[in-house]
């Protein structure tokens, strides 16, 4: 099996930076979109992916979801990584001489109040905070900055003139390891799952079902709605959980088979925040 990781971005990316904390030193395939990770899955360019899937300031990425379910994914592991945003530019540059700063939408908006103490600066939406970086490098561009972590700094050569400019400090994206076939991991260790089901537009449906997970001794973690386009005001929900026992998770599981529709299990794997 292919080792290399697909990641969204490059290398210096926080993508690459989650490549590097849950695998070690390993091989990346970089690509600038989401739809471009799941591509180099299907055509073996990489065995395994890393996909952000929700961020505590902005919450979920809701495309996500959708590209795990219908690429029919495992999730096989998650991994929490901090965000630190740091701006920066081509070396011996001022604040005060960028005039535009480039970084990927989310950045954007993680540190916007510590751009309204400049309003001469014009953010743009860019498609990754290191590539970003790496351009400025190449072209040695003048007036024109980037938000991206002090890794991206390091290695493209760029000096950092605000650190820690995310506006809440303690912003942190859950990321989720994926790949075509589940992971083999031991029973006894598996203590998170995530899922996806439908209802149908019944009163109390939803409600019944987190019922069965309350009595089956599970802790909802997350819960997700996401519109089907094929069937207006019909929505699949994605739902994490997490338990003591498997056995527990394994209960509910024959339960919620028969309760609701398109009941589909998308990774079985250990809970990163114990």
């Amino acid at each position: 099996m292919n080792r290399k990781i697909a990641i969204q971005g490059i290398q210096g990316s926080f993508h690459h930076q989650v490549a590097l904390e849950y695998f070690g030193d390993t091989e990346v395939e970089e690509c600038l979109s989401f739809d471009e990770v799941i591509s180099a899955i299907h055509k073996k360019k990489a065995g395994a992916a890393v996909m952000a899937i929700e961020n505590s300031i902005a919450g979920s990425i809701i495309p996500n979801y959708a590209l795990i379910d219908a690429n029919k994914l495992h999730i096989i592991g998650e991994h929490y990584l901090t965000i630190h945003h740091n701006l920066m530019a081509m070396p011996g540059q001022k604040i005060e001489e960028i005039k535009e700063v480039y970084s990927h939408p989310m950045a954007l908006l993680q540190c916007k109040k510590f751009f309204e103490a400049y309003p001469h600066i014009k953010l743009v939406e860019d498609s990754d905070t290191a590539e970003v970086a790496r351009r400025i490098h190449k072209g040695a561009l003048k007036g024109i900055g980037a938000i991206a972590s002090r890794v991206a700094a390091d290695m493209y050569d760029l000096d950092i003139l605000a650190s820690e400019i995310q506006t809440i400090k303690d912003n942190q994206t859950r990321f989720v390891i994926v790949q075509p076939t589940n992971s083999v991991i031991p029973v006894e260790k598996i203590n998170k799952a995530s899922m996806k089901f439908e209802l149908d537009h019944k009163r109390g449906s939803l409600a019944t079902v987190l019922n069965v997970m309350s009595d089956c001794k599970l802790s909802l973690t997350k819960i997700q709605s996401l519109p089907k386009i094929e069937t207006p005001w019909k929505y699949a929900f994605f739902v994490d959980v997490t338990f003591e026992t498997y056995d527990h998770f394994k209960k509910a599981k024959s339960l919620l088979e028969i309760m609701a529709e398109d009941f589909r299990i998308h990774g079985e794997y250990i809970n990163a925040k114990q």
